[in-house]
């Protein structure tokens, strides 16, 4: 018996092609409309774009675009990195702001690299301990860069920074106004090809947030069109470089991008040790989250049968 999903149109973000791939893919390969689905995929100006992105990177993360856009109704669901979207849910009833829970662990596995300048003199991350690093505070490249350097400098030791986009974060970095910077595909090619030092990168998984309007078998149709998606990024990367190229504004060609590093999977069921997992972990930096959050308030698997 086929899946009953809603017949209205379902808003949803597009930030960043690395993160967001498996959304466009469907969208463009017909995914979504194969499973019966009228997704509009909504642009939304995020960190990976050559120019000026706004209020994307607002130091107060409910006035950025995005938030603005779902707060106001103009989006049904979203995706950003984890620890992202685990903040955004918490704080978001706290803050006055339309409810979200997650309702998977998502699609992209995207790659984060903290980047140096070869004439800066650092050669390893020991070397980063009190020095600055850019990031985007409260998104991806923020958490990652505390998750990374946790192995090798402790936390009261860790010095992030906001330094504006990815572009505007090597060019700090060029300028000797930052140590270092954290970047994800198409920037970590960009920063290759341009002569920068890779000291480190890891992968840092999405999550999906979306708000009760849309219900379980919409979201099921949804996740399975991501995973289809995601097999068919895995089995030939290359054929969508021109997503990441159209990113780097010009400072890269499709072959230059360094497809190697794309990673997707099935979207899954965001579970109760990952939820305790990630919310503690959090929860041991200052202002990172607040507490008090449970399991049941934050997390809504109804795209699968039950909760695991």
């Amino acid at each position: 018996m086929a899946i009953r999903t809603e017949a209205r149109k379902i808003r949803i973000s597009m930030m960043n092609a690395v993160h967001d791939l498996a959304v466009l893919v469907a969208r463009d390969e017909g995914l979504f409309q194969n499973a019966g689905l009228d997704v509009e995929v909504v642009n939304i100006q995020g960190t990976a774009r050559a120019n000026p992105v706004g209020q994307a990177l607002h130091n107060r993360v409910f006035d950025r675009n995005l938030e603005t856009l779902y707060d106001s109704g103009g989006l049904d669901q979203y995706r950003m990195c984890e620890w992202g979207v685990m903040k955004r849910t918490v704080e978001a009833s706290r803050s006055n702001q339309r409810p979200a829970k997650i309702v998977a662990l998502g699609a992209a596995m995207s790659k984060m690299a903290i980047v140096t300048w070869p004439n800066s003199g650092i050669y390893e991350p020991e070397q980063l301990k009190d020095r600055p690093v850019a990031v985007s505070p409260f998104n991806g490249s923020h958490f990652t860069t505390l998750k990374m350097l946790e192995g090798f400098i402790k936390q009261d030791h860790i010095r992030v920074t906001h330094a504006g986009t990815m572009r505007e974060r090597l060019e700090a970095v060029r300028r000797g106004d930052v140590a270092a910077a954290n970047v994800m595909e198409p920037w970590i090619s960009v920063a290759q090809k341009q002569g920068f030092r890779v000291l480190m990168e890891a992968h840092s998984t999405r999550a999906d947030a979306a708000s009760d309007d849309l219900n379980g078998p919409t979201l099921t149709a949804m996740f399975h069109a991501q995973a289809r998606a995601a097999e068919m990024i895995n089995q030939e990367p290359a054929k969508y470089a021109h997503y990441f190229v159209a990113e780097a504004g010009g400072l890269l060609e499709p072959g230059e991008l360094q497809t190697w590093r794309l990673l997707y999977g099935p979207p899954a069921p965001y579970t109760r040790e990952r939820f305790h997992d990630t919310y503690q972990w959090m929860l041991s930096y200052p202002d990172l989250v607040v507490p008090g959050a449970t399991y049941e308030e934050v997390v809504d698997n109804r795209a699968w049968a039950q909760s695991p």
